[in-house]
């Protein structure tokens, strides 16, 4: 009898064994990355802040914008056919990818070494410099972000978490002075309301929120002086970002990305959007800019 009680635990233990190996190996085999659960499922949800032109929806709701196209393009290169959009504000774009509310960011985001500690871009699409708008005939003429500074009635609108609030901290322009806003539309009203004297973007943002408007009132500030940071004029290299651990996707992202540049498909994309030929980002990467002194 106690010679079958130990047979039957010994005979149990091993059973539980092989249960608890059949466990980890079958959870092991069935983990996916996300690039193979997207090409699986055939979209990717991405994280975008309505800003043209970099990402934003239309009046009839369709997801568009410089990044979200080429986004789209890579992607659909890649097997992933659909793109489904997951609005927020700017500055909660990289907490909403690292917490898995989507998949990618296509906003036009700039690469910096402070954002690369917390995501992974892929390579730049485009390179770009600063803008401004004001009131028509530039009442308090602004032409650099230190007017701003100089000017301690003046007060300039900016999206919360763009690269912009650096440069305009850098620039000495005081808190006081800095309006942060949700978005561009934000910002462009508190110009219109005068409740900012000027708002700042990107060139190609400023002058997609300025033809959205349609304002005569209003004018982007042509002769603007780009800001120097850390002795350097600044100039910014944006591009899709993905989770540290999605790398692979990154790499396939890249991959397409290199194809379009080369081929010339990528300044056919970008182009309706007011990029030009100026505004390609050359042989640039990721790395470099992510190491780059900020």
């Amino acid at each position: 009898m106690k010679q079958f009680k130990r047979l039957l635990a010994v005979t149990l233990a091993l059973s539980l064994f092989g249960l608890a190996g059949c466990g980890a190996s079958g959870t092991e085999s069935n983990a996916k990355s996300a690039l193979e659960t997207a090409k699986e499922r055939g979209y990717v949800v991405v994280g975008f802040a309505n800003e043209k032109p970099y990402a934003y929806q239309t009046p009839d709701g369709k997801l568009t914008g410089e990044a979200v196209e080429v986004a789209r393009t890579a992607l659909k290169n890649m097997g992933i056919n659909e793109m489904r959009g997951e609005l927020t504000e700017f500055a909660s774009l990289i907490p909403g990818l690292n917490a898995k509310r989507f998949d990618m960011i296509t906003a036009g985001m700039f690469i910096n070494p402070e954002r690369a500690k917390e995501v992974d871009f892929a390579n730049p699409e485009y390179s770009i410099g600063e803008g401004i708008a004001v009131k028509k005939g530039n009442p308090l003429n602004i032409h650099s972000y230190e007017d701003i500074a100089a000017n301690p009635k003046a007060k300039i609108a900016v999206p919360g978490g763009a690269i912009e609030y650096d440069y305009l901290l850098k620039s000495g322009v005081p808190l006081k002075q800095i309006m942060t806003v949700p978005d561009m539309p934000a910002a462009l009203s508190a110009l219109q309301s005068g409740r900012a004297d000027a708002l700042t973007a990107t060139g190609p943002s400023v002058q997609a929120t300025l033809e959205t408007a349609n304002n005569p009132d209003l004018e982007r500030v042509m002769d603007f002086k780009q800001p120097i940071i850390d002795g350097k004029e600044v100039l910014g290299y944006g591009a899709t970002a993905f989770r540290k651990e999605d790398k692979d996707f990154r790499e396939a992202f890249n991959s397409e990305l290199e194809k379009l540049n080369k081929s010339g498909e990528l300044l056919k994309i970008i182009s309706p959007f007011g990029f030009t030929e100026q505004e390609l980002p050359g042989d640039k990467t990721a790395e470099e800019l992510s190491k780059a002194a900020s």
